[in-house]
């Protein structure tokens, strides 16, 4: 007796659904020093992932910043994290996006204005109290073709992520409410 293997037909809308790429935490303090460190400590707390230091590309003599001065942390989240983060996330924002948060290329950009929202934190007066952006990245199965080093190619326009589909995806997903 043999058995055959049925396969799937795979339509081309299930093939290039568009998926989370990356989702970027960061804190910006605006200085050097211990508000910095405090603010690393509190993305560590949340994200369970080491922070980096977001340094200054200009110099201001007014407000007192330098060329390659540290003035906020962010760290970068793939996959699993990604996914557990932004529920998490969408928790603390209760399920609610407001429509303009979504950009044009499908990327998603949000603020969460009290850390101690999330359901892990707890106010620490020896911290305070900091608020922080979200940045979600979209992309489709292909989009390696962008980035690659041999080969390097652009993403057609019917192949990038419109506002639409990530709307639906988050809506679908995350079971997030859409504010117009």
């Amino acid at each position: 007796m043999t058995t055959k293997k049925v396969k799937k037909k795979v339509t081309k809308k299930q093939k290039f659904k568009p998926k989370i790429a990356k989702v970027t935490v960061n804190i910006g303090v605006g200085e050097a020093g211990e508000r910095l460190r405090k603010a690393e400590t509190v993305i560590t707390n949340i994200t369970n992932q080491k922070t980096i230091q977001t340094l200054s590309k200009t110099t201001n003599k007014d407000l007192g910043i330098r060329e390659g001065m540290p003035l906020g942390c962010k760290v970068t989240l793939r996959g699993k994290r990604a996914h557990d983060f932004l529920k998490e996330a969408f928790i603390a924002r209760d399920n609610k996006i407001a429509e303009y948060s979504f950009d044009d290329q499908g990327n998603l950009s949000f603020g969460i204005p009290d850390h101690t929202l999330f359901k892990s934190q707890k106010y620490d007066p020896n911290i305070g109290i900091f608020g922080m952006d979200v940045c979600i990245t979209m992309q489709r199965a292909g989009y390696r073709v962008k980035n690659r080093r041999i080969a390097r190619r652009h993403i057609p326009h019917k192949h990038r992520v419109t506002r639409e589909e990530t709307i639906e995806f988050f809506k679908d997903t995350f079971k997030v409410e859409v504010i117009e």
